[in-house]
């Protein structure tokens, strides 16, 4: 067979990175953004030069995701699904250094908005997948593309309704990879530790509400609503659960502690959190629930007692724990709040062994004989959430070898957002050796 000649993923990745950013899919969660069926499109064309079809579904005006099956070596077996998320959170250009959709190259980074969630992980995929269609190169068992819109606001519109209206796409994925995992951390020894998402807490982003008696701001009101619904978000807002270690945790934090020589204390797990820099916001997020209050509104004049109070709470419980979660929940609330969801999804966890494991494992150690795979809890929620309801195992694999001055999880939402060149360079590679081995 004659392989076609063209450019490496290892070419084409920056690229790639850099066009995804340039096409703004904002997220505000209201359908006020532009959406994400130009992100679409241009996969398509990607896809589509490369000999791929694929299809673009649209579940409201603009909001769009794409899917396609690539033929593996043995369509018998179970097919993998890998899925990356079009969307971004919006970022205002006087807040950055750069053009957060300029998608420049400096100091060795792309920088944009979706650099590192997730138009990064979206290019890796899309330029393996171009390199081995034009060698040829089929994958052991088909997989599955999807990229998807909405991510940002829970995936009603993307993940979340394809697997309702659409589930026959899926045939056959029994595992998924996505984000937010395979991003490395400097331990010493010069060894880096990667971390594999193999849990995520489940989401509880909650409307509470106080009702009392409307009236003049001067007068006398003992069911004042504000005062109500203050006093809640305080009880909610100061409550600190109890250390919960599940095993995810617990499995990441054992070897964790021994990469940095300290002795794990399971009746003190934090004490090894000061070890890992920044990184231990998001996984010392992940040894308790957590509830954060965000949003108050109440009243549109201030000698005008209100008859209602709303706030808005993001809650965030471990797997297994979301009945003690919401028994605490409603106790703090008391008799005079009520809460609706803005947003409810499941936590998930899934075993750290089998195949698909040992294949993420390889394909690091391949590329960085220093590797130490571990896995680890996500503190936030993906689009694994969805497809985990149609029986699939779920991972974040998105591989990145990040320079260790990196603040990588401050990455993600936040200004400055970039991602390393020889990261992307780095990933191409190791996805494609973990594609060999699915």
């Amino acid at each position: 067979m004659t392989v076609a000649q063209g450019p490496t993923a290892e070419d084409e990745v920056v690229r790639l990175c850099q066009e995804l950013i340039r096409i703004d899919t904002s997220n505000p969660g209201d359908h006020s953004g532009p959406g994400e069926r130009a992100a679409a499109e241009y996969v398509a064309e990607r896809l589509d030069e490369v000999g791929l079809e694929s299809r673009i579904f649209e579940s409201h005006p603009g909001r769009a995701s794409l899917v396609a099956r690539i033929e593996g070596e043995d369509p018998g077996r179970d097919a993998l699904l890998l899925h990356g998320h079009l969307d971004v959170v919006p970022a205002r250009r006087e807040d950055w250094s750069r053009d957060p959709f300029g998608g420049e190259i400096a100091d060795g980074c792309v920088w944009g908005r979706g650099a590192v969630d997730m138009k990064d992980m979206d290019a890796m995929i899309l330029a393996v997948v171009r390199q081995r269609l034009r060698e040829g190169r089929k994958p052991p068992r088909d997989v599955v593309l999807a990229f998807l819109a909405d991510e940002e606001a829970g995936g009603k519109w993307g993940s979340g309704w394809l697997v309702k209206e659409h589930p026959e796409l899926f045939e056959g994925c029994t595992e998924a990879v996505g984000e937010v995992g395979g991003f490395s951390l400097t331990v010493p020894g010069d060894r880096r530790m990667y971390l594999i998402e193999t849990a995520e807490k489940g989401i509880a982003w909650m409307n509470l509400t106080a009702k009392g008696t409307a009236g003049h701001g001067s007068m006398v009101h003992p069911d004042n609503a504000v005062t109500a619904v203050a006093a809640a978000v305080a009880r909610l807002g100061s409550h600190e659960f109890p250390l919960r270690l599940t095993k995810t945790v617990r499995a990441f934090l054992e070897r964790a502690c021994l990469a940095y020589g300290v002795e794990f204390d399971p009746d003190n797990p934090e004490k090894c959190l000061s070890e890992i820099g920044p990184l231990a916001r998001m996984i010392g997020a992940t040894l308790r629930n957590t509830l954060n209050p965000t949003r108050l509104d109440a009243g549109y004049k201030t000698n005008v007692i209100p008859q209602s109070a709303t706030a808005q709470v993001d809650g965030r419980f471990l797997p297994g724990h979301e009945t003690e979660f919401f028994a605490t929940v409603d106790e703090l609330l008391g008799p005079d709040v009520e809460r609706d969801f803005v947003h409810h999804d499941h936590a998930l966890e899934a075993e750290y062994e089998g195949a698909l494991v040992a294949a993420m494992e390889a394909a690091l150690i391949s590329e960085d004989a220093g590797a130490l795979p571990v896995p680890y809890c996500l503190s936030g929620g993906t689009d694994a959430k969805a497809f985990a309801r149609l029986g699939m195992r779920c991972y974040g694999f998105a591989p990145l070898r990040l320079p260790p001055e990196l603040d990588f999880s401050g990455m993600f939402h936040g200004i400055d957002e970039r991602v390393p060149v020889d990261g992307l360079h780095f990933g191409v590679r190791v996805l494609d050796a973990f594609l060999d081995r699915s």
